[in-house]
């Protein structure tokens, strides 16, 4: 049967294109269909969003050959500061100990997206945008994709479909997935803040009995703040001036980097665990921010999403190498397979920090201080600590040109 593509791709974001990326020198037809045009997805505020990326993202890019454009864009994490509000214990991470150049890097989310969508364009690939999939259907051989560009309307098939439309996931909905949701009762404060002390690339993470706080270094003296209050709380430092906010924020992060100002606005994100309950239906599939969503406490969400498409792009690369169907079902139920054991354990890891470091029950509080402490004179404890932040801590599937 002749299909119009091989894969269509849905969503142009980072999870689509980092996948079209790792499938471009295959052979495979390839469409990417974007709801949004490029200037929509420039300016959106999510741009704003900072990034953390994993040495294990990093070695993934790499694979991609985006990285040596992205670097200049990006802020080494050469430490790892942990702390624990109004308690004694804290824990610290060095990249020179790991023997590592860099635990991390934090990059703004519009960098990225601009970089990956450059590179998208020189390979030529094909894009369908602005355009939105309206209609699914799998069958035997194919799945049939309706969309909506203008007012027109436009039917493909193609071997395979993949979601990569983040958390609204149109693909998502259409196949009827369900997802189980976990309502954390916080809201994330997102700005940025520069600092009279600078930050010499060390990355904070303070925990409270209200929710974490981060620092993540961007440039010399400037940081993304990632602060986590109740809904109460966050309501009021948004309707408060900015010097009221600075003033509850310097209260709660201390003086480690002196006095802090404000250089972005303030914006507000609630806060959910979002989990589909499956990751496949007939011919599609669905990764990234389409299956996941996590708490930001740990920075893992991105890096999650990464290790989907790398894995998928593995599977499907050694599938055609095999001259086997790409699209077929057995291969699509091994990848969701494949990929349940790293779901399970990052957001199990994930949820668990929120529990734990979110408590002011005085005996959780006494021993998360405890552990603390007791972790920062392990060398191993630091050392597999270490390994989850740099996104190390399992298998990283092959793409592109890793060797």
């Amino acid at each position: 049967m002749q299909h119009d593509y091989d894969i269509l791709i849905v969503g142009g974001g980072l999870a689509g294109n980092c996948l079209a990326l790792a499938l471009k020198d295959t052979g495979l037809r390839l469409a990417i269909i974007e709801a949004n045009t490029r200037e929509q997805l420039q300016n959106s505020p999510a741009g704003d969003r900072a990034l953390a990326l994993s040495a294990g993202t990093v070695k993934l890019l790499q694979a991609l050959n985006a990285w040596d454009g992205l670097e200049p864009q990006a802020e080494a994490i050469k430490n790892i500061h942990i702390s624990d509000k109004d308690h004694f214990g804290k824990a610290r991470l060095s990249a020179k100990k790991q023997g590592v150049e860099a635990l991390g890097y934090v990059i703004s989310a519009r960098d990225i997206e601009g970089h990956l969508a450059g590179l998208v364009d020189q390979a030529g690939i094909k894009q369908i945008c602005p355009a939105r999939v309206v209609g699914l259907m799998s069958g035997l051989e194919s799945v049939n994709v309706s969309l909506k560009q203008d007012d027109k309307s436009i039917n493909l098939t193609a071997k395979l479909l993949v979601g990569a439309d983040g958390g609204q996931s149109s693909v998502r909905k259409l196949l009827e997935i369900s997802q189980q949701v976990t309502e954390y009762g916080q809201t994330a404060l997102v700005t940025t803040i520069k600092s009279s002390v600078p930050h010499n690339n060390v990355a904070y993470e303070r925990f409270t009995q209200y929710g974490p706080l981060a620092m993540l270094p961007i440039n010399a003296q400037e940081c993304s703040v990632v602060w986590t209050r109740t809904h109460e709380q966050a309501d009021a430092l948004m309707k408060g001036s900015e010097a009221e906010f600075l003033a509850c924020l310097q209260e709660c992060f201390g003086y480690s980097l002196g006095a802090l100002t404000l250089t972005a606005a303030r914006r507000a994100f609630p806060l959910k665990l979002i989990r589909a309950d499956r990751m496949v239906d007939g011919r599609a599939v669905i990764i990234g921010n389409a299956v996941h969503q996590l708490h930001p406490v740990a920075g893992q969400g991105f890096n999650l999403g990464i290790r989907d498409v790398a894995q998928l792009a593995e599977m499907i690369i050694q599938q055609q190498q095999n001259n086997a169907d790409i699209g077929d079902k057995a291969l699509l139920k091994q990848y969701a397979e494949s990929r349940q054991k790293d779901h399970d354990h990052t957001i199990g890891f994930t949820d668990k920090v929120v529990e734990i470091f979110s408590s002011d029950w005085l005996p959780m509080a006494a021993a998360r201080s405890i552990s603390l402490a007791v972790m920062d004179h392990i060398p191993a404890a630091k050392s597999v600590l270490a390994k989850h932040a740099m996104g190390l801590a399992g298998r990283l599937p092959r793409v592109g040109n890793r060797g």
